[in-house]
């Protein structure tokens, strides 16, 4: 049974950190199989998903209802706090790498294919001159066009600031205890997430049909959708969060000084904002 310690709230045995395991490890060998092209391999991803799924809702569930309780002491508060500060970090690390892998295709293996370093150029791809955008040597006869900043990327952006707008006028809206103007502004930002989500599937079938660019368009094609992927996937999963959050301001879950479900989602939302004003400078204008 959950018991309090010192005036800090010990939770009771769980079993779905085990259940996250199993779903989890379903799910990622489902897709490695699914890679080889296995035939098991469609349905133990799926089966892995539809249990990583459950292990979510259910956990989370359980952290709702003991926050709802009032089993938080201040203390674990400070302790989620740090925790949620820990998890962006890491995310700030995930994305790092990716531009990283970007910056070294652009400023060093780019130049030093193309004659910048001669022993590189000469010995790999003798006479062969790249400038970026490019699908690299091996592609250099694919016909494919990158992907402009306009018009579909800049309204994305214009869409990701505003959602950040609204998104800080509802936190202003709680602290002020004005549930009406809260709730309002919160379906506002559920439904920019959900749009932004929604152009973007619309920017990647224009990106296949019409610029015949595709994860397989060499180092270009690999370094866009790796990088614009994952943040769409992070959109995906920070929209979530701001549905389930907006539910629960719906039920009055949170005060204007007991609230921090809806800071922490408010803070991964700013987190996924910042990282596409990134990728929009970096990988659609420069």
């Amino acid at each position: 049974m959950a018991q309090a310690q010192g005036g800090y709230y010990v939770p009771h045995q769980s079993y779905w950190p085990i259940i996250g395991t199993i779903g989890v490890t379903a799910l990622v060998v489902g897709i490695a199989m699914y890679l080889e092209g296995m035939a098991l391999g469609t349905w133990v991803m799926g089966g892995g998903g539809l249990i990583t799924a459950w292990f979510v809702f259910g956990w989370f569930s359980d952290v709702v209802s003991e926050g709802v309780r009032g089993l938080y002491s201040d203390q674990v508060d400070r302790s989620l706090r740090w925790g949620m500060i820990w998890f962006i970090f890491s995310e700030i690390m995930f994305f790092a790498a990716f531009f990283g892998a970007l910056f070294y295709a652009r400023m060093l293996s780019v130049p030093w294919l193309s004659g910048e370093d001669p022993a590189t150029s000469r010995l790999l791809w003798d006479s062969m001159a790249l400038n970026w955008p490019t699908a690299g040597p091996a592609n250099a006869a694919m016909e494919w066009r990158p992907m402009g900043p306009w018009p579909l990327p800049t309204i994305n952006t214009l869409i990701l600031l505003t959602s950040g707008m609204t998104l800080t006028i509802a936190h202003h809206a709680l602290k002020d205890d004005n549930r009406t103007k809260l709730i309002g502004f919160m379906w506002a930002t559920v439904l920019l997430g959900t749009l932004f989500v929604g152009l973007q599937a619309y920017e990647y079938y224009e990106a296949y049909v019409h610029l015949n660019l595709r994860m397989d368009t060499g180092i270009y094609g690999s370094t866009f959708f790796m990088l614009t992927g994952f943040h769409g996937m992070h959109v995906v999963i920070g929209t979530l969060m701001l549905l389930v959050i907006t539910l629960r301001c719906m039920k009055g879950h949170f005060d204007p000084k007991s609230h921090f479900g809806f800071e922490g989602a408010a803070w991964y939302w700013h987190f996924v904002d910042v990282v596409w004003l990134g990728l929009f400078i970096f990988v659609y204008i420069l």
